[in-house]
């Protein structure tokens, strides 16, 4: 739930910036196979942290290089591409709040200020793997605060991918594993789909919700902080592979991220790219 909420909250901001919700609605394949773009997002960040210099280069090498290809004309008739400085960064600053925001929600112990501005940090140098320039984003976290809401204020939109987002959030698809049948997925579909998305709207700022056209009331934000409550105390509960997410995925994935193969609705797709948080915008 932490891992879903997180990263449809993410994507929602991404896709509500005008250049990358065009770049997502006219080259992804988000609406045929959300679940392999979620996993090119876990693919990038898992390997950029804790897969080392050697495939951290290589995937951002490729990030970037297929990013190259992205570009059009917006429905306001702006050109776009995804290399421009602004959105671009945009993208690599979506998740870096995500993660900070769904921490304080879900997940406990809580981080210090010191802790997060080490994380800052470090997700800035990261983000030079994928080309986005010091330059472009805040040096400090609470410039990087004012930022966000400035971007929330005055540029994100109600655009056409963002609606495709939410009727994946609203009925999301099976996911393509061998025994996740159709009625095994009645079964289970139901609860996790509305845990992720009371989690995912509950964390949006109030001014997105209204935008999007969200259903959200009283009752609604108590359903969302008791379902944080419970996020946060679960975690003596939870398996050491859940609790260091991200290694334990790396192990999993590590040979099909160094041969370039994503995961798919459709089956094993040979692909130029390991994927991102930008990256798998497309």
């Amino acid at each position: 739930m932490r891992l879903f909420s997180a990263s449809g909250y993410a994507l929602l901001l991404q896709v509500m910036h005008p250049s990358v919700g065009a770049g997502v609605s006219q080259h992804s394949n988000f609406k045929e196979d959300p679940w392999g773009r979620l996993l090119r997002t876990l693919d990038y960040t898992s390997s950029v942290v804790f897969g080392g210099p050697d495939l951290a280069w290589e995937v951002g090498r490729r990030v970037r290089e297929m990013h190259k290809q992205i570009k059009g004309i917006r429905p306001d008739g702006e050109r776009y591409h995804a290399l421009e400085p602004g959105p671009y960064a945009w993208v690599h600053a979506t998740l870096a709040e995500a993660i900070i925001r769904a921490h304080r929600r879900f997940c406990s112990p809580q981080l210090t200020p010191a802790e997060i501005d080490v994380f800052w940090e470090e997700w800035r140098r990261i983000g030079r793997l994928i080309g986005v320039r010091y330059q472009d984003l805040p040096e400090a976290w609470p410039e990087l605060l004012a930022y966000f809401d400035r971007m929330v204020e005055e540029e994100l939109e109600n655009t056409e991918a963002a609606q495709d987002v939410l009727v994946t959030l609203y009925d999301p698809s099976a996911p393509p594993l061998p025994w996740m049948r159709e009625g095994v997925w009645k079964v289970v579909n139901w609860p996790a789909a509305k845990a992720d998305e009371l989690g995912t709207f509950g964390m949006l700022p109030p001014v997105l919700r209204e935008r999007l056209g969200i259903d959200w009331n009283a009752k609604k934000e108590r359903r969302f902080r008791a379902l944080a409550r419970i996020a946060r105390g679960s975690r003596p509960l939870m398996p050491p592979q859940a609790r260091n997410f991200g290694p334990n995925y790396l192990r999993w994935r590590r040979k099909q991220i160094e041969r370039g193969d994503v995961a798919s609705g459709g089956g094993r797709e040979k692909r130029a790219e390991a994927g991102s948080g930008a990256a798998a915008a497309a």
